[in-house]
């Protein structure tokens, strides 16, 4: 009988592990690949009020930017279409708004994730704000205002220009 229980005790726990691994998230750094070598370290300027925003559904480490504007190619439908700093805190039913990105703030690439789960791949731009020193969230996640579409050839992501335009210094 104990042997039983043993053995269903250890069947148990294995499945636990199987579940438990099917939600996970593996994270790869990717600066060093050839394709994402000339990213790292790229400045921008944005060209749109943005938020800082999470999800209430599936909280991550990351705090992301993007905006509601259903013309442009990324959009996040769930954040008001007016972006005011009157919405930080605010219940809103699927994101929590902690901050917002003003025209003309700088930023550069600070790295390329990989994050690979049951669902896919998904690539992202972590983000390091000019004046980081001021901001209580520094460092962003930026999938919501990239161009996804590249990838589809095996090319890298970019920034789209309708949210932020490479800095060119002269």
């Amino acid at each position: 009988m104990t042997k039983w229980l043993l053995a269903a005790a250890v069947a148990l726990l294995l499945g636990a592990l199987v579940y438990w691994q099917l939600g996970a998230t593996k994270t790869e750094y990717v600066n060093g690949l050839a394709l994402y070598t000339q990213l790292q370290g790229r400045e921008f300027i944005f060209e749109r009020d943005c938020y800082l925003f999470k999800f209430k559904d599936h909280d991550s480490p990351w705090t992301l930017v993007g905006a509601n504007d259903p013309g442009a190619p990324m959009t996040v439908p769930a954040l008001p279409a007016e972006v005011s700093r009157k919405y930080i805190g605010a219940d809103l039913p699927a994101v929590r708004i902690l901050d917002v990105v003003r025209v003309g703030d700088r930023f550069h690439i600070a790295s390329v994730r990989r994050d690979t789960d049951r669902h896919g791949v998904k690539l992202t731009f972590e983000i390091v704000f000019a004046d980081e020193a001021a901001r209580p969230y520094p460092r962003v996640d930026a999938y919501w205002i990239m161009d996804h579409r590249p990838e589809q050839r095996g090319e890298a992501p970019s920034i789209l220009p309708d949210y932020a335009v490479p800095e060119h210094r002269g």
